[in-house]
């Protein structure tokens, strides 16, 4: 489960016991009847083993954690999400689909202006923090959006700065020209 900012994965596969029975026979151990293992009916329309039910059951909760996990970032993210969600799967011994990873491309370049990078940043650590447990990855994608906002901060105050050191300057020469100030710079009047 991650959010991804040039396409890498990060995916999570858990190891599970191997099954002992199959629906049809297969994987039936000597001297145990289809449908039964250890001597203990099946219960199940599958004709699944209990470690088997036990490893579906793992499979559903792993699947609906992956997509609740892509899904908060998908919500979070807009005007930075590039791609929803993607998933990896694994086939449980029911022979169906399960989902135990999966990413969602966000686009982490800075913005044009520092106002616009500030307003991304935000947005990027908001999408990548949005689920309820955050991945590794995910954590990165949130603390490279952070130093991002810091630079567009650092540039928004040094302009900010460098604005203000005019301000009085340019106020001084308002008032000595009598509210003229010429668009190329401060004029200099000499008189002998």
């Amino acid at each position: 489960m991650s959010v991804s900012s040039v396409g890498s994965s990060s995916s999570f596969s858990p190891s599970f016991a191997a099954p002992t029975s199959r629906a049809g026979g297969a994987g039936v151990r000597p001297g145990e009847a289809q449908g039964e293992v250890q001597g203990k009916p099946q219960g199940n329309a599958q004709g699944l083993s209990e470690a088997d039910l036990r490893q579906v059951e793992q499979l559903k909760q792993r699947d609906r954690e992956v997509r609740a996990h892509e899904m908060a970032h998908v919500a979070a993210g807009a005007g930075v999400v590039t791609s929803g969600a993607s998933y990896s799967f694994e086939t449980g011994p029911d022979g169906r689909r399960y989902a135990v990873g999966g990413e969602v491309g966000i686009n982490v370049s800075p913005g044009r202006t520092p106002e616009e990078t500030l307003s991304r940043a935000e947005k990027i650590r908001a999408a990548a923090l949005a689920p309820v447990d955050p991945s590794g990855q995910d954590r990165q994608i949130a603390a490279r959006a952070a130093s991002m906002a810091a630079e567009a901060r650092v540039e928004l105050a040094t302009r900010a700065r460098d604005e203000g050191a005019a301000g009085p300057a340019r106020a001084y020469r308002v008032a000595e020209t009598g509210g003229h100030v010429s668009a190329t710079g401060s004029a200099l009047d000499t008189y002998a």
